[in-house]
Protein backbone atom coordinates (compact mmCIF):
# COMPACT_ATOMS: atom_id res chain seq x y z
CA UNK A 1 0.00 0.00 0.00
CA UNK A 2 1.27 3.37 -0.61
CA UNK A 3 1.85 5.48 2.65
CA UNK A 4 -0.16 8.50 1.39
CA UNK A 5 -3.67 9.57 0.79
CA UNK A 6 -3.45 12.62 -1.79
CA UNK A 7 -2.82 12.05 -5.24
CA UNK A 8 1.35 12.59 -6.22
CA UNK A 9 1.69 16.31 -6.94
CA UNK A 10 -1.67 16.81 -6.03
CA UNK A 11 -2.83 21.31 -5.28
CA UNK A 12 -3.39 21.40 -1.84
CA UNK A 13 -6.11 23.24 -1.96
CA UNK A 14 -8.23 20.61 -4.17
CA UNK A 15 -7.45 17.85 -0.95
CA UNK A 16 -9.66 16.62 1.73
CA UNK A 17 -8.70 17.44 5.10
CA UNK A 18 -8.13 13.59 5.52
CA UNK A 19 -5.72 13.49 2.75
CA UNK A 20 -3.97 16.33 4.15
CA UNK A 21 -3.37 14.98 7.56
CA UNK A 22 -4.05 11.38 7.83
CA UNK A 23 -4.31 9.96 10.69
CA UNK A 24 -2.79 13.14 12.49
CA UNK A 25 -6.17 15.14 12.01
CA UNK A 26 -7.93 14.28 15.16
CA UNK A 27 -4.78 14.16 17.66
CA UNK A 28 -5.09 17.07 19.67
CA UNK A 29 -8.12 17.45 21.70
CA UNK A 30 -10.61 20.88 22.00
CA UNK A 31 -10.10 22.40 25.45
CA UNK A 32 -13.38 23.19 26.37
CA UNK A 33 -15.24 25.23 28.93
CA UNK A 34 -19.03 25.19 30.49
CA UNK A 35 -20.80 28.34 29.16
CA UNK A 36 -21.91 29.43 32.48
CA UNK A 37 -18.07 30.19 33.75
CA UNK A 38 -16.75 33.50 34.54
CA UNK A 39 -15.12 35.52 31.90
CA UNK A 40 -12.03 35.57 33.75
CA UNK A 41 -11.38 31.65 33.42
CA UNK A 42 -11.54 32.01 30.35
CA UNK A 43 -8.97 35.08 30.25
CA UNK A 44 -6.49 32.69 32.21
CA UNK A 45 -6.85 29.64 30.06
CA UNK A 46 -6.85 31.60 26.45
CA UNK A 47 -3.16 32.73 27.86
CA UNK A 48 -2.25 29.19 27.85
CA UNK A 49 -3.65 27.96 24.58
CA UNK A 50 -3.66 31.57 22.00
CA UNK A 51 -1.56 30.56 19.18
CA UNK A 52 -1.31 27.11 20.13
CA UNK A 53 -2.97 24.06 17.85
CA UNK A 54 -5.80 24.84 19.84
CA UNK A 55 -5.96 28.37 20.30
CA UNK A 56 -9.86 29.27 21.10
CA UNK A 57 -11.68 27.70 23.85
CA UNK A 58 -14.79 25.51 22.84
CA UNK A 59 -17.65 27.10 24.59
CA UNK A 60 -19.84 23.75 25.81
CA UNK A 61 -23.79 23.85 27.72
CA UNK A 62 -24.59 21.45 30.01
CA UNK A 63 -25.23 18.68 27.82
CA UNK A 64 -21.65 19.28 27.08
CA UNK A 65 -22.34 20.38 23.32
CA UNK A 66 -20.29 22.78 21.25
CA UNK A 67 -22.14 26.05 20.80
CA UNK A 68 -19.48 28.96 20.67
CA UNK A 69 -16.21 29.58 20.94
CA UNK A 70 -14.05 32.26 23.01
CA UNK A 71 -10.36 33.63 21.60
CA UNK A 72 -8.52 36.64 22.17
CA UNK A 73 -10.67 38.46 20.09
CA UNK A 74 -13.80 37.80 21.42
CA UNK A 75 -12.21 38.63 25.20
CA UNK A 76 -10.37 41.57 24.13
CA UNK A 77 -13.21 43.27 22.35
CA UNK A 78 -15.98 42.81 25.36
CA UNK A 79 -12.55 44.01 27.78
CA UNK A 80 -12.30 47.54 26.17
CA UNK A 81 -15.85 48.20 25.99
CA UNK A 82 -15.54 47.38 30.39
CA UNK A 83 -11.92 46.85 31.24
CA UNK A 84 -12.97 46.20 35.02
CA UNK A 85 -12.46 43.46 37.99
CA UNK A 86 -16.49 43.14 38.12
CA UNK A 87 -16.65 42.08 34.36
CA UNK A 88 -14.24 39.54 34.57
CA UNK A 89 -15.66 38.01 37.55
CA UNK A 90 -19.40 38.40 36.95
CA UNK A 91 -19.75 38.26 33.12
CA UNK A 92 -20.42 34.71 31.82
CA UNK A 93 -18.58 33.16 29.25
CA UNK A 94 -21.57 32.61 27.10
CA UNK A 95 -22.57 36.31 27.19
CA UNK A 96 -19.25 37.00 25.20
CA UNK A 97 -18.47 33.83 22.98
CA UNK A 98 -18.80 33.73 19.52
CA UNK A 99 -21.53 31.45 18.54
CA UNK A 100 -20.86 31.03 14.71
CA UNK A 101 -18.77 27.88 15.65
CA UNK A 102 -17.32 26.25 12.82
CA UNK A 103 -17.89 22.43 12.83
CA UNK A 104 -16.10 20.57 9.71
CA UNK A 105 -15.88 17.55 8.54
CA UNK A 106 -12.71 14.91 7.51
CA UNK A 107 -14.41 15.35 3.63
CA UNK A 108 -14.32 18.84 3.52
CA UNK A 109 -11.61 20.35 1.02
CA UNK A 110 -8.48 22.83 2.08
CA UNK A 111 -9.94 25.06 -0.44
CA UNK A 112 -13.74 24.80 1.03
CA UNK A 113 -12.37 25.28 4.66
CA UNK A 114 -10.29 28.51 3.52
CA UNK A 115 -13.16 30.41 2.30
CA UNK A 116 -14.83 29.78 5.54
CA UNK A 117 -12.34 31.05 7.44
CA UNK A 118 -11.95 34.21 4.80
CA UNK A 119 -15.68 34.73 5.11
CA UNK A 120 -15.85 34.43 9.05
CA UNK A 121 -12.25 36.60 9.54
CA UNK A 122 -11.42 33.03 12.11
CA UNK A 123 -9.42 30.63 11.32
CA UNK A 124 -10.76 27.74 13.81
CA UNK A 125 -12.77 24.81 13.34
CA UNK A 126 -13.50 22.08 15.09
CA UNK A 127 -14.21 18.33 13.18
CA UNK A 128 -15.52 15.46 15.29
CA UNK A 129 -13.16 12.41 16.91
CA UNK A 130 -13.15 8.77 17.70
CA UNK A 131 -13.88 9.62 21.46
CA UNK A 132 -16.98 11.35 21.17
CA UNK A 133 -15.56 14.78 21.28
CA UNK A 134 -14.28 17.15 18.88
CA UNK A 135 -10.36 18.31 17.89
CA UNK A 136 -9.34 21.51 17.16
CA UNK A 137 -8.52 22.88 13.39
CA UNK A 138 -6.16 26.05 13.75
CA UNK A 139 -4.22 28.14 11.16
CA UNK A 140 -1.25 26.85 13.15
CA UNK A 141 -1.77 23.51 12.16
CA UNK A 142 -1.50 23.99 8.84
CA UNK A 143 2.26 24.35 9.26
CA UNK A 144 2.31 20.60 9.30
CA UNK A 145 1.02 21.08 5.67
CA UNK A 146 3.82 23.70 4.72
CA UNK A 147 6.74 20.97 5.98
CA UNK A 148 5.51 19.01 3.21
CA UNK A 149 4.72 21.58 0.34
CA UNK A 150 6.83 21.62 -3.06
CA UNK A 151 6.72 25.52 -4.08
CA UNK A 152 9.24 28.13 -5.11
CA UNK A 153 7.67 30.04 -2.86
CA UNK A 154 10.27 31.93 -0.67
CA UNK A 155 9.52 34.93 2.10
CA UNK A 156 10.91 37.34 -0.12
CA UNK A 157 7.97 36.24 -2.32
CA UNK A 158 5.54 36.61 0.08
CA UNK A 159 2.81 39.57 0.17
CA UNK A 160 4.39 42.60 2.04
CA UNK A 161 2.01 43.76 4.79
CA UNK A 162 2.09 47.08 6.68
CA UNK A 163 3.83 46.27 9.97
CA UNK A 164 2.08 48.43 13.00
CA UNK A 165 3.90 49.12 15.40
CA UNK A 166 3.18 51.24 18.63
CA UNK A 167 5.09 53.32 21.23
CA UNK A 168 7.10 52.31 24.93
CA UNK A 169 4.40 54.55 26.63
CA UNK A 170 1.09 53.94 24.89
CA UNK A 171 -1.45 51.94 27.12
CA UNK A 172 -3.14 48.74 27.06
CA UNK A 173 -6.21 50.65 25.67
CA UNK A 174 -4.11 52.16 22.93
CA UNK A 175 -2.56 48.63 22.40
CA UNK A 176 -5.95 46.92 22.31
CA UNK A 177 -7.31 49.74 20.03
CA UNK A 178 -4.62 49.15 17.31
CA UNK A 179 -5.49 46.02 17.21
CA UNK A 180 -8.34 46.60 16.24
CA UNK A 181 -8.05 49.54 14.21
CA UNK A 182 -5.75 47.37 11.30
CA UNK A 183 -7.34 43.84 12.59
CA UNK A 184 -4.02 42.12 13.67
CA UNK A 185 -2.80 40.10 16.93
CA UNK A 186 0.06 41.50 16.56
CA UNK A 187 2.55 44.80 17.37
CA UNK A 188 5.86 45.35 17.03
CA UNK A 189 7.32 47.76 19.86
CA UNK A 190 9.04 50.41 17.44
CA UNK A 191 12.73 50.85 16.58
CA UNK A 192 12.85 47.08 18.21
CA UNK A 193 12.20 43.41 17.05
CA UNK A 194 9.86 43.22 20.18
CA UNK A 195 6.23 42.39 20.14
CA UNK A 196 2.90 42.72 21.66
CA UNK A 197 0.00 40.32 21.20
CA UNK A 198 -3.63 39.53 22.15
CA UNK A 199 -2.06 36.54 23.88
CA UNK A 200 0.12 38.83 26.15
CA UNK A 201 -2.37 41.28 26.84
CA UNK A 202 -4.30 38.83 28.47
CA UNK A 203 -1.58 37.64 30.60
CA UNK A 204 -1.23 40.99 32.09
CA UNK A 205 -4.74 41.70 32.99
CA UNK A 206 -4.74 38.06 34.29
CA UNK A 207 -1.77 38.99 36.64
CA UNK A 208 -3.49 42.04 37.24
CA UNK A 209 -6.42 40.15 38.39
CA UNK A 210 -4.34 38.53 40.53
CA UNK A 211 -1.97 39.97 42.41
CA UNK A 212 -3.01 44.24 42.00
CA UNK A 213 -6.15 44.30 43.37
CA UNK A 214 -6.19 47.89 43.71
CA UNK A 215 -5.83 48.05 40.12
CA UNK A 216 -9.40 47.88 38.29
CA UNK A 217 -9.00 49.60 35.03
CA UNK A 218 -6.75 47.42 33.15
CA UNK A 219 -6.36 49.27 30.33
CA UNK A 220 -5.11 52.17 31.69
CA UNK A 221 -2.24 49.94 32.20
CA UNK A 222 1.25 51.73 30.87
CA UNK A 223 2.62 48.54 28.31
CA UNK A 224 5.76 49.26 29.76
CA UNK A 225 5.11 47.03 32.47
CA UNK A 226 4.24 44.16 30.05
CA UNK A 227 6.62 41.50 29.40
CA UNK A 228 6.45 41.70 25.95
CA UNK A 229 8.39 38.80 23.51
CA UNK A 230 11.08 39.09 20.89
CA UNK A 231 10.37 38.17 17.03
CA UNK A 232 12.65 35.59 15.71
CA UNK A 233 14.42 37.06 13.08
CA UNK A 234 15.20 35.20 9.75
CA UNK A 235 18.56 36.41 7.94
CA UNK A 236 18.10 34.04 5.07
CA UNK A 237 15.30 33.85 2.09
CA UNK A 238 13.94 30.78 3.26
CA UNK A 239 11.32 28.68 1.18
CA UNK A 240 7.90 27.88 2.48
CA UNK A 241 8.71 24.14 3.93
CA UNK A 242 11.94 25.86 5.58
CA UNK A 243 9.58 28.69 7.26
CA UNK A 244 7.10 26.49 8.09
CA UNK A 245 9.10 23.90 9.90
CA UNK A 246 10.82 26.56 11.78
CA UNK A 247 7.62 28.14 12.97
CA UNK A 248 6.45 24.50 13.89
CA UNK A 249 9.01 24.64 16.78
CA UNK A 250 7.97 28.09 17.85
CA UNK A 251 5.81 27.73 21.30
CA UNK A 252 4.17 31.52 19.33
CA UNK A 253 4.80 31.26 15.26
CA UNK A 254 6.12 34.78 14.41
CA UNK A 255 9.30 35.56 12.26
CA UNK A 256 10.34 38.28 10.56
CA UNK A 257 12.50 38.64 7.49
CA UNK A 258 14.11 41.90 6.19
CA UNK A 259 10.57 43.87 6.58
CA UNK A 260 7.79 41.02 5.68
CA UNK A 261 6.31 39.62 8.57
CA UNK A 262 5.00 36.02 8.60
CA UNK A 263 2.46 34.33 11.05
CA UNK A 264 0.56 30.77 10.14
CA UNK A 265 -2.36 32.67 8.85
CA UNK A 266 0.32 34.22 6.22
CA UNK A 267 1.18 30.33 5.43
CA UNK A 268 -2.41 29.19 4.91
CA UNK A 269 -2.76 31.90 2.02
CA UNK A 270 0.64 30.90 0.58
CA UNK A 271 -0.84 27.18 0.50
CA UNK A 272 -3.37 27.57 -1.76
CA UNK A 273 -1.32 27.31 -4.50
CA UNK A 274 0.61 24.71 -3.64
CA UNK A 275 1.45 21.03 -3.95
CA UNK A 276 2.42 18.57 -1.73
CA UNK A 277 5.98 17.67 -1.79
CA UNK A 278 7.01 14.57 -4.42
CA UNK A 279 9.53 13.20 -1.40
CA UNK A 280 6.70 12.13 0.22
CA UNK A 281 5.61 9.56 -2.25
CA UNK A 282 7.05 5.93 -2.44
CA UNK A 283 9.02 5.84 -4.92
CA UNK A 284 7.78 3.14 -7.88
CA UNK A 285 11.22 1.17 -8.20
CA UNK A 286 11.28 0.79 -4.37
CA UNK A 287 11.08 -2.87 -3.46
CA UNK A 288 9.66 -5.28 -0.88
CA UNK A 289 10.03 -8.57 0.09
CA UNK A 290 7.04 -10.97 0.13
CA UNK A 291 7.04 -12.52 3.53
CA UNK A 292 4.92 -15.96 2.00
CA UNK A 293 7.08 -16.47 -1.43
CA UNK A 294 10.46 -14.36 -0.63
CA UNK A 295 9.82 -12.61 -3.97
CA UNK A 296 10.71 -8.92 -4.72
CA UNK A 297 7.36 -7.14 -5.50
CA UNK A 298 7.60 -3.90 -6.96
CA UNK A 299 5.10 -0.95 -4.75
Amino acid sequence: MRPWKYPPNANISELTLEQLFSDSLTDTPCVYLNQEREVGIATEMCVQYLESSVDSIVIRDDDHNPVGIVGGYDLLNHIRKNPTRDFQYETKVKDVMYENLLIVEKDMTFQELMEKWNASRRAFAIIPNAFQGYSPISARKMLEIGIKSKTDVSISSMPKKKMVTFQPDDTLREIVNLMFEHNTRKLLLEYSNQFISDRLVLKEISKLLKFQPDVDNFLDVPVNQVELEDVTVVLDDLDLSQICKKMYEMDHPYVIYKDISVTPWDVCNALMSEKIAQSYETKSSEKIVCPHCGRDVEI
